[in-house]
């Protein structure tokens, strides 16, 4: 298993978003992603200047049905 690398929120949210997420309602909150073919959403914590932690990158990622290694072949 690889290691997951350091990535920053809108990193995260231009992965997400280009194979199969969209931007749902999230006006004055962190981005919240909705599959578009099934009913699954995906929520990531926006901090300005900070990197997402490694374990939390990851959660994200299997939440979203991805994998590390799918995330470093694909970004």
């Amino acid at each position: 298993m690889s290691r997951m690398p350091q990535v920053t929120a809108g990193e995260m949210v231009r992965f997400l978003e280009e194979p199969r997420f969209r931007r749902g309602s999230s006006v004055g909150q962190p981005p919240h992603l909705v599959a578009r073919e099934r009913n699954l959403s995906v929520t990531i914590p926006l901090h300005t200047g900070c990197d997402i932690g490694r374990g939390l990158a990851v959660r994200i990622l299997k939440d979203a049905g991805f994998s590390v290694e799918d995330y470093l072949r694909l970004r």
